[in-house]
């Protein structure tokens, strides 16, 4: 193995590339910002040869397990301990969701990863049964790699069986449905009595209601919360046409019928315990039927092969990446209000369309021209590249550059207001936003570990809090333990909907709680940073995250100020 040679001027980075001298921190000329990691794309901690530190196999790195998160692990095993390898040989290397940590990785016969299990086994007593559930509750004890030693209780007694052991009945769900006459609508009565005595299936109840109290503990449930899932599973084990099949999701909506019954926790838990049949269509997929109903049936089909191309991909020429759900819907919505008109007009095929049909079909408004024409650029660039136009009639058409928009300030008495705000998650919110310019997905993502020590620790930046940010921040965890004392959701910003679970909140919950538009807060703030160092580039990059165009975009309002 041929050793990397060394930077010529700091001799502690190995060089950039195979014939040059330097690194890319020395090289004797400005760079924009390294290369990206040509395996694993990553932009930061680049070695040599193209790679990343954590990519070539020269590089000097050691990182966590990535099953058990121990330390001291290499690239030579794809980041797996020794004891995470034997686990993989154990149960197969098919990931699953762990029952206690929700993590897809490899789980053992209990439907638990390694981890969980260790944790478990660490806190129990000798010869009591292990409650992993109750053992991860408070935190999980990590170690360094490679020096696990099982540890034996001095016992003679005979270790149970696996078929006696597993708390999951087998045969369930059963592999066969039961065809029915005729369709026939369910009723629930709202007095029945749905429990484990009047279920068809006892032991599928039963076992149910352990995934219930699993998960119920995992996520901080409340008993009242805890029995009305366990209402709305019965119910519906109640009215199966095959007892013990899996339940599928357009039949949770009889629950309905039954008064304070919630459907997301049941659908949460049947998809835990492996008996919920997803039917769902995809709202996008729904979406694009309703958008392009009406047109002809040829016209039609091309623009189908378009849309599968932005949202999934095509790895087939020409080649995409998939796009975001907001750039699929904005480009079908411009696309099909021009498909409509082409058919209105009689065109069946995009194949008919020309350059004067292209032309006469662009709005005279330069905003909306130019998101139109490159809209029907990227959709018959598509098409012909998989040879179904003959010529791209929007080839070689220029669109109007977009007018630059300048900040604009906004009025402190209403930012003042949310500041000042009696509930403590807007005056936090606020506070973020007007102190320390955060976006609205920043404030989503947002969690408990990120803030300690006086520092918010985002991703790109560590930003230390101003003191009323740290005042308004106390407040907001306090109201949120006093409302949500159980939760276990990792995020500092929750709401009724998310205490339950393990997710993040919407952005328009951060827009309705903080009833004052985050954008428009952060461009104030950096507007008066950047007017207060005359148009500092770095500083406002530092500051706030900014790429160099970004930050150039407020240093310009400096210069007309």
């Amino acid at each position: 193995m041929t050793k990397v040679r060394l930077c010529a001027g700091c001799g502690v980075n190995p060089i950039a590339y195979g014939g040059r001298k330097y690194c890319y921190s020395c090289v004797p000329r400005v760079w924009k910002r390294p290369v990206c990691c040509k395996r694993c794309g990553s932009e930061t901690d680049y070695f040599t040869a193209g790679l990343c530190r954590r990519c070539h196999r020269q590089g000097p790195l050691r990182d966590n397990c990535v099953d058990c998160f121990a330390w001291s692990v290499t690239r030579h095993h794809k980041w797996l301990c020794e004891a995470c390898r034997s686990w993989h040989k154990r149960f197969g290397d098919s990931p699953r969701e762990c029952r206690c940590c929700r993590r897809s990785l490899v789980c053992n016969r209990d439907r638990y990863c390694r981890l969980c299990w260790l944790q478990a086994r660490a806190v129990r007593a000798p010869h009591a049964e292990r409650d992993v559930i109750h053992a991860n509750r408070d935190g999980q004890q990590l170690s360094f790699a490679d020096m696990f030693r099982q540890r034996r209780w001095a016992s003679a007694e005979p270790i149970a069986p696996i078929n006696e052991r597993q708390r999951w009945p087998t045969g369930f769900p059963v592999a066969h449905r039961q065809l029915v006459l005729f369709e026939a609508p369910w009723i629930l009565t709202p007095d029945h009595r749905y429990d484990v005595a009047f279920s068809p299936v006892p032991v599928l109840a039963a076992a149910l209601d352990r995934v219930v109290g699993e998960h119920a503990v995992v996520h901080g449930w409340s008993k009242t919360l805890r029995a009305m899932v366990c209402r709305g599973i019965h119910a519906l084990l109640a009215v199966q046409d095959t007892p013990g099949s899996p339940i599928r999701t357009s039949e949770l909506a009889v629950l309905s019928q039954l008064p304070n019954t919630t459907i997301q926790p049941v659908l949460e838990v049947l998809s835990a315990a492996g008996m919920l049949e997803d039917d769902r269509a995809p709202a996008l997929e729904e979406w694009f039927e309703r958008r392009t109903a009406g047109l002809a049936e040829p016209m039609r089909s091309e623009v189908r092969l378009w849309f599968c191309a932005l949202r999934d991909g095509s790895t087939v020429a020409p080649r995409t990446r998939p796009r975001s759900i907001e750039t699929v819907r904005h480009r079908v919505i411009t696309v099909t209000d021009v498909l409509h008109a082409w058919s209105g007009a009689g065109h069946h095929s995009l194949r008919e369309i020309s350059r004067e049909d292209i032309v006469a079909a662009l709005p005279n408004d330069p905003d909306q021209r130019r998101r139109v024409l490159q809209s029907l650029r990227s959709l018959f660039a598509f098409l012909k590249g998989r040879r179904l136009v003959f010529t791209n009639p929007t080839a070689r058409m220029r669109s109007p550059l977009p007018q630059p928009s300048y900040p604009m300030p906004m009025d402190l008495e209403i930012l003042r207001d949310a500041l000042n705000s009696p509930e403590p998650a807007r005056a936090a919110l606020a506070a973020l936003v007007a102190f320390h310019a955060l976006r609205t997905s920043q404030l989503r993502a947002l969690q408990l570990a990120d803030i300690r020590d006086g520092r918010l620790f985002l991703p790109d930046r560590t930003v230390p809090l101003a003191a009323p940010v740290r005042e308004k921040l106390a407040a907001w965890l306090d109201e949120r333990a006093r409302r949500w004392p159980a939760t276990v959701n990792p995020h500092v910003f929750i709401s009724q909907y998310t205490a339950v679970r393990l997710g993040a909140v919407s952005g328009d919950w951060i827009s309705g709680t903080n009833r004052v538009p985050a954008q428009a807060i952060r461009e104030d703030r950096i507007l008066h940073e950047a007017l207060a160092t005359h148009g500092d580039v770095r500083r406002l990059g530092d500051l706030f995250g900014l790429s160099v165009g970004a930050a150039e975009r407020y240093a310009h309002t400096t210069d007309q100020s």
